[in-house]
């Protein structure tokens, strides 16, 4: 049963080209400083560099753009249309994210979050992120410091112990 706080009627799937002009809506909804059509492209053309989106009743309501690298999954953009704000979008497409770590390859999730964007970083530290680091003077239109937010990969404590009892029987 879906309260008006969280809906589930909405997906999160691959991002497509013909999502771009909503994904553009919401980022310029999102950002005072939004990325441009060309600048979403050409991080979309690099192997690396994934788009997915949440779509809900053929509309699409939030997006997030990451990059894979060797050991950890780095967040570049994530944003979810203001009238869906506060219903389980952002967190659904958090928990697909999260979803890809492992303790073997990439056990971690990197992103940089505005120093004055509050909601952001009250977002993703209920998602379990924390903060580790400050860039200075990290954004090329302001003079606008980021914080390095980091969620890490936990391995269920019965896998853990499980990994312990082997590594002490091989030894």
């Amino acid at each position: 049963m879906s309260t008006p706080q969280h809906d589930v009627g909405f997906h999160v799937r691959w991002m497509i080209r013909r999502d771009m002009t909503d994904v553009l809506q919401i980022e310029t909804d999102a950002f005072e400083f939004p990325w441009s059509e060309e600048e979403f492209v050409r991080c979309l053309r690099q192997r690396n560099c994934i788009g997915m989106v949440a779509e809900w009743d053929d509309k699409i309501v939030g997006y997030m753009i990451y990059e894979l690298h060797k050991n950890r999954l780095h967040i570049l953009n994530f944003a979810v249309a203001p009238q869906f704000r506060r219903r389980g979008v952002g967190a659904r497409m958090t928990t697909k994210l999260v979803a890809k770590l492992t303790a073997q390859r990439r056990s971690r999730i990197l992103l940089e979050v505005r120093e004055t964007n509050l909601a952001a970083q009250l977002f993703f530290r209920n998602q379990g992120f924390r903060a580790v680091s400050v860039l200075r003077d990290f954004y090329e239109d302001t003079t606008e410091d980021a914080y390095v937010m980091q969620f890490r990969y936990k391995a269920d404590a019965a896998v853990t112990l499980d990994e312990n009892q082997v590594t002490r029987r091989a030894a």
